[in-house]
């Protein structure tokens, strides 16, 4: 479980990153890479692969690794922006926040029922943490994409989570919640791309403009 313990290591590093760059570009390539290196947990957790454990990694690692940043990256091309200039919360000051919040969770997780078996030392830390951190990215930012990129996150953290019942959801409901997931991805990215061209600005701020007068 060593290599295990490293990857989800990795993925709160990860978080960090996520959080300390304004450049929405760069935010999802490290979504792609975190999902990318999820989809090789069920690989990590099963003593013996078969061929549904196989196939359940390599959907999380197409969807969440290549697919869903691939919408995202031309939904970002469509909207002709590169940055999240003004954040409700700087960048360094979310990176000590996310820090914080990583650091608590590491400190206080062990109390858990769940953080006891050994084989998931990390697991449960490293899912509150980036369910924190993708909440973080989606109320602090107000570029709709980041937003979207935050729920991403958050989505991360939930199957980080989803990988303690591994051996009791069936593959169909793990593939399930894969289609929902890339569903509501092409969905927001469609409707992004109409807030794009209605406003000329992916700012939700500018949403105001929709009351009635």
């Amino acid at each position: 479980m060593e290599m295990l313990n490293a990857l989800l290591v990795i993925v709160l590093v990860l978080n960090l990153f996520a959080l300390g760059t304004s450049r929405i570009l760069s935010v999802i390539h490290i979504v792609a890479t975190q999902g990318a290196l999820l989809g090789v947990i069920p690989l990590l957790l099963h003593e013996h692969l078969s061929l549904p454990v196989i196939l359940a990694a390599a959907a999380a690692i197409l969807l969440k690794g290549i697919v869903i940043p691939s919408i995202m990256i031309r939904s970002l091309r469509a909207a002709q922006i590169k940055r999240e200039v003004e954040p409700l919360i700087g960048l360094l000051p979310s990176v000590i926040l996310g820090a914080l919040a990583t650091a608590f969770v590491l400190l206080f997780s062990k109390q858990l029922p769940l953080a006891a078996h050994p084989v998931n030392t990390l697991i449960v830390p490293a899912s509150i943490s980036t369910v924190l951190v993708g909440f973080i990215l989606l109320t602090t930012r107000f570029k709709a994409l980041s937003q979207v990129l935050g729920y991403l996150v958050l989505e991360n953290g939930i199957f980080i989570f989803g990988m303690l019942l591994v051996q009791a959801i069936p593959l169909v409901v793990e593939m399930g919640m894969f289609l929902d997931l890339f569903v509501g991805v092409f969905v927001i990215s469609i409707i992004t791309n109409h807030i794009n061209q209605a406003f000329s600005s992916m700012d939700t701020r500018m949403l105001v403009s929709l009351k009635e007068e």
